[in-house]
């Protein structure tokens, strides 16, 4: 039953906004697209909303979770953002909401070039997946302050590689380490491209969640044109938590929808 809700309100989604009459841009996935990667599957990137652009972010997670998300491209090289979520949206179990909205910020530092990479400075309080109260933080940290680089090469399409490092603020579990994460996106013909992420997951190595092997995660892009992308994702392919009760990732679906003014 869950998995019906899903698919229902997911398809309730496309429609609603297949049938709107405004122009929209090209999604973020394949070789035609004309928006930045803002995120691959966990991990950020450099990439950046156009000026006067908004995106609607959808994740559907595990327990019946959801994660809305409602960004906006303020200037040229500014992006902001709010977002809020919880277990239990879907299905029949209690609806268990995050703590707090989470608020995201990012800024482009250097703009990319031919024999350099697009470097941004962030801040994204929204972790992933149900939010751990004993814990008083995300199955998956959030980013907390983060730099994040991204280069794009041309090689059969569009092939992108991102990097960067953060520290969460997520630190009540007695790990405060600064972390690393990368990544990588390959467009396959015009609608679709793969991506592929690894959190090292440093801040995240001391067994009450992560075992310490990070978080390696996989997904396919589907874009529909108009503004409208789904990406199905699987995720902590290496199995890295410590305990039955956390279960991580799994399959994900993630939906963005962007319009520009």
């Amino acid at each position: 039953m869950k998995q019906k809700k899903i698919f229902a309100v997911v398809l309730i989604i496309i429609n609603t906004m297949i049938n709107y009459n405004y122009v929209f841009a090209q999604s973020s996935a394949g070789e035609t697209a004309d928006i930045e990667m803002r995120n691959l599957v966990d991990v950020p990137t450099a990439g950046l909303l156009k000026r006067g652009a908004f995106a609607f972010d959808l994740d559907f997670f595990q327990q019946g979770g959801m994660t809305f998300s409602l960004s906006a491209g303020a200037l040229d090289r500014l992006n902001f953002g709010i977002s809020f979520g919880g277990a239990g949206f879907i299905g029949y179990e209690k609806v268990v909401p995050q703590k707090n909205p989470g608020v995201m910020l990012k800024f482009r530092l250097f703009d990319e070039t031919q024999g350099m990479p697009a470097i941004a400075f962030g801040f994204n309080s929204q972790g992933k997946e149900t939010y751990l109260d004993s814990l008083e933080r995300f199955t998956i940290k959030s980013p907390g302050v983060y730099i994040a680089a991204s280069k794009n090469y041309s090689m059969m399409g569009n092939l992108s590689w991102h990097g960067g490092v953060n520290l969460s603020m997520e630190r009540k579990d007695g790990d405060k380490d600064l972390n690393i994460f990368a990544g990588i996106e390959k467009s396959i013909g015009k609608d679709i491209s793969l991506v592929f992420d690894y959190d090292f997951a440093f801040n995240d190595n001391l067994e009450k969640v992560g075992k310490g092997r990070g978080y390696l995660n996989g997904g396919v892009l589907w874009s529909f044109g108009n503004g409208f992308l789904m990406a199905f994702n699987l995720k902590n392919i290496v199995k890295n938590n410590s305990t039955k009760e956390v279960t991580i990732g799994n399959r994900t679906l993630h939906i963005e929808y962007i319009r520009t003014f």
